[in-house]
């Protein structure tokens, strides 16, 4: 599956905790930033895939399932530490679900939003995927 599990650096301290993400983390420039949050628990976010895009998603608070399928694998993966993240390459159907109270999800992505890249039917992107392979 076109995904990676990235640690990111943790700096300890007495005083907290500091992850950084700097421009070797990724393999993409970022280009867009944005974070979910106040996600009812009930409630599903995503329900896409990107034809090219690249996003990286952090639980910057609290914790989530993230429900991946490439039409070959489907697989869920529980994000709940703040240094670790999802890197979801193109071509992944993805799902987040599962939030508990007060979880945040920030997500790097390597484009800005282009409605065009978006596949928003699941129907449509095993179509797509069928057609690119």
């Amino acid at each position: 599956m076109n995904i990676e599990r990235i640690d990111l650096p943790k700096i300890e301290d007495f005083r907290g905790n500091i992850s950084v993400i700097e421009k070797n983390i990724l393999p993409y420039e970022i280009k867009r930033v944005y974070y979910l949050y106040d996600v009812p628990s009930s409630a599903a976010r995503g329900g896409h895939a990107h034809k090219e895009q690249f996003e990286f998603l952090i639980p910057i608070s609290g914790s989530f399932d993230v429900v991946l399928n490439d039409t070959k694998e489907k697989r869920t993966i529980t994000l709940n530490k703040p240094n670790k993240g999802l890197l979801i390459k193109s071509n992944v159907w993805r799902e987040l679900e599962n939030f508990s109270s007060g979880s945040v999800c920030l997500v790097i992505s390597s484009g800005e939003y282009d409605e065009e890249d978006y596949i928003r039917e699941f129907d449509a992107f095993e179509a797509f995927v069928k057609a690119n392979s």
